[in-house]
């Protein structure tokens, strides 16, 4: 793995549900705005599936509040929800036009999303249907997004992605979070409902120092966050 290169301005980090960031990528995002750089959230629902026993009318806005306010920890100001379907989400043209829209007005220079792996590692659980939609999506609308004659309609090109990095099991990438980390849990500690609707005894201290700790035995630092970059230009 290399460090990931931190000569850019403005990000926008695009996720399937509330919490997806959470689980590890908060905390570089809080590397990043603590060296004054902008990232933006962009979330493909309102996460309204997510929580057994509990409807979708009550469990979307009580996910979209805890995001905020996880966002907010990490020092991001701008979170946007595009408000399709939690649990259904469908990888096509409707999805590219809307995400390639939101890159046309948030003019990132990167973009990170999320992996679109069928399982989580070579042994691991299936991943979500709706993640792996998000994160191939993503890179499909970061070229739809400089592409002046796809989906015109959806506002003026935009040219200034250059890579987007996708969270993954098998990064290029990392992110030195030693310092941030603290950050990375409060921001996943906000999603009180959401965690307490799983049930059991989850730590989101010691879930985070596990996964981070081991990223950063590879990386030579105490605590990272893993990338695989997808250069754009």
């Amino acid at each position: 793995m290399q460090p990931m290169p931190e000569d850019w301005n403005r990000a926008v980090a695009v996720v399937a549900h509330p919490d997806d960031l959470e689980y590890g990528a908060a905390s570089a995002v809080a590397r990043w705005t603590g060296q004054g750089k902008e990232v933006a959230y962009l979330l493909a629902t309102r996460g309204e599936a997510g929580i057994a026993g509990l409807p979708p009318d009550k469990t979307g806005p009580l996910r979209v509040e805890e995001e905020r306010r996880s966002a907010a920890i990490v020092g991001v100001r701008e979170v946007e929800f595009l408000d399709h379907q939690d649990g259904l989400v469908e990888y096509g043209v409707p999805l590219r036009r809307d995400l390639a829209a939101a890159f046309r007005r948030l003019k990132p220079d990167v973009v990170i999303t999320m992996s679109f792996d069928l399982t989580w590692g070579e042994q691991g659980p299936v991943n979500h249907a709706d993640h792996r939609a998000v994160g191939l999506a993503v890179l499909d609308a970061c070229r739809d997004a400089a592409n002046e004659w796809v989906f015109p309609d959806a506002g003026p090109h935009w040219t200034g992605i250059r890579d987007a990095y996708v969270g993954s099991t098998d990064p290029t990438h990392f992110v030195d979070v030693t310092a941030s980390i603290d950050a990375g849990i409060a921001s996943l500690r906000e999603h009180r409902a959401y965690l307490d609707g799983l049930g059991g005894d989850f730590d989101p201290d010691e879930f985070l120092r596990n996964m981070a700790g081991f990223t950063g035995l590879g990386a030579g630092v105490e605590y990272a966050v893993g990338f695989r970059h997808y250069p754009m230009g």
